[in-house]
């Protein structure tokens, strides 16, 4: 039963740790506690020292690998029929492994600064400060500004948000693996949708806005020694409410509540900026017409709570700016309704797919 595509949804509510009961509250509770230590505490540097690492993100960057891999294996053990999801988790424990642990680790010994190659700008949301560039040596700065600015807004033209979100990004690469148990959790109601349009925004806007403010505070500092004090401030204040708060504490430490891709559904501002570049590429998910049987698999799958049932009982083709592709709702449908694709369509087959229907 392992590698039927449905075994997942038989057993996903009768298991209190993987539908918010009191394990799953508990499970919640550790992972904030463990987040708050890990930013606000200094126990984790002890622990570091005495393992033989440099601090105690490198720490926490194998604890994250090794929560990676355990949830891949999990995950397909339940999943690991589609060469999909086979090629899908092979890449995100690898890239977390080489790009996010192994390469930020030996860069010092060899005297290049620590850099992490998987992120770009804004979800790293300090790499196009002038202070960060100017500190790297020049292939490490042109990377950042041509990867965040070039590459990924043309690859998400052609192959969707999918390449980042569900592939190469270690936030999302988390979610796909040990948060997978509770992927189920997240709502696909009306009001967590619009709460989403809302945060997810805004958030992006907040992070072009304090992007603005810090290169101005930067590159004006000799001018203004205030305004660079407020720029500084509006950099710290970001640093920890964005990425410490609601990515870290919020997003990662509510997975047995509220579901894996909290941050990345609410929060994260690349996630929303490469949603709206989604809409005008081509990806979408292709529905087959008159075949959906409203079991309802999908929708409950979606780890983004986007109700893909209703676009399938409709015969709707669609784009969604939040679809990360992961790929769960065509793969558990039972009468193969769903097809994520990559291709550009003339007016009249977009027409005939009901294309011209897009949320948002």
């Amino acid at each position: 039963m392992d590698l039927q595509a449905q075994q997942g949804l038989m057993s996903t509510y009768r298991e209190a740790w993987r539908n918010r009961g009191v394990v799953g509250w508990v499970a919640s509770a550790a992972l904030v506690t463990f987040y708050c230590l890990l930013y606000w505490t200094d126990l984790f540097d002890g622990v570091s020292v005495a393992v033989g690492l440099r601090n105690k993100w490198y720490l926490y960057g194998l604890i994250y690998s090794i929560g990676m891999s355990a949830g891949a294996v999990y995950y397909l053990r339940r999943h690991g029929n589609s060469r999909y999801n086979q090629l899908r988790m092979a890449v995100n424990v690898s890239v977390q492994i080489a790009l996010g642990w192994t390469l930020p680790f030996v860069m010092p010994l060899i005297g290049q600064p620590e850099f992490y190659f998987g992120y770009f700008w804004p979800l790293k949301y300090d790499y196009l400060y002038p202070h960060t560039l100017q500190s790297l040596p020049v292939y490490l700065a042109v990377y950042t500004v041509v990867g965040s600015l070039v590459v990924a807004p043309a690859a998400t033209i052609f192959f969707g948000k999918r390449w980042y979100c569900s592939w190469v990004c270690g936030c999302g690469a988390l979610a796909n693996t040990f948060g997978d148990p509770w992927r189920h959790l997240t709502s696909p109601s009306t009001k967590a949708w619009r709460f989403e349009k809302i945060a997810i925004h805004s958030v992006m806007a907040l992070a072009f806005l304090s992007l603005a403010v810090v290169v101005a505070g930067q590159l004006l500092n000799f001018k203004s020694d205030a305004f660079y004090q407020f720029s500084e401030s509006v950099k710290s204040w970001y640093g920890f409410g964005i990425s410490a708060v609601l990515a870290g504490v919020v997003g990662t430490g509510l997975y047995p509540l509220l579901g894996p891709r909290l941050w990345c559904r609410n929060f994260c501002p690349m996630a929303a900026m490469l949603g709206v570049i989604q809409k005008a590429g081509r990806f979408r998910i292709r529905v087959k017409p008159d075949m959906c049987i409203s079991c309802g698999n999908c929708t409950t799958y979606c780890e983004m709570g986007i109700d893909v049932r209703s676009y399938a009982q409709s015969n709707q083709s669609f784009t969604r700016a939040a679809c990360v592709g992961c790929g769960m709702c065509a793969h558990v449908c039972p009468r193969g309704v769903l097809r994520l694709e990559n291709h550009f369509d003339d007016a009249a087959d977009k027409q005939r797919q009901g294309l011209s229907a897009v949320d948002y």
